[in-house]
């Protein structure tokens, strides 16, 4: 069986000023792991080092990589804004139920998401972890745990042949 996509649902990040390249590297490859229809980011930092690439599946082909002034600015129409932080009071992932259509905004790995924007969230969440993950595993965790709650329907031979590294080539005997 290959991937279902999940034609009735819409997904977007949003990054607030994230710190380096890297970060956004791993981003985007979440982002075409699990399906992701947009990527905002506000701030300077990414600009600055964007020459230094490292979306190494080439996923800003397929899925929209936009710099903003302010991620309140680019809410796509019907989303839930879901602001993804450690922060008190916040939904632990384990216990959130994902909106249809998301808008998840995420703060820098050196700071937090700006206030303004929490307070105009539906929804804030928190992986419940001991310290902090970086900006590309949270962004990972988060989507994983969307994709499982709402049915995204991946598994099999198939799918693993399409999604493998060129290199694997092992089986389970």
């Amino acid at each position: 069986m290959t991937a279902k996509r999940m034609a009735d649902k819409y997904v977007s990040i949003g990054l607030v000023n994230p710190k380096n390249p890297t970060n956004i590297g791993g981003v985007m490859r979440a982002a075409g792991c699990y399906q992701a229809d947009a990527v905002f980011y506000s701030g300077e930092r990414a600009n600055r080092a964007m020459r230094f690439q490292t979306d190494t599946k080439d996923v800003v082909q397929r899925i929209a990589l936009t710099a903003v002034d302010d991620l309140l600015e680019c809410i796509p129409t019907d989303a839930d804004v879901v602001c993804v932080e450690l922060v008190e009071g916040a939904i632990s992932l384990p216990q959130f139920n994902h909106p249809a259509n998301a808008f998840y905004v995420f703060g820098p790995e050196d700071g937090t998401i700006p206030q303004e924007i929490v307070d105009r969230a539906h929804s804030v969440v928190y992986v419940p972890t001991i310290g902090c993950m970086n900006l590309a595993a949270t962004v990972n965790v988060l989507l994983y745990d969307r994709c499982a709650k709402l049915g995204f329907s991946a598994d099999g031979d198939e799918l693993i042949r399409q999604s493998r590294d060129t290199n694997n080539r092992v089986k389970v005997r």
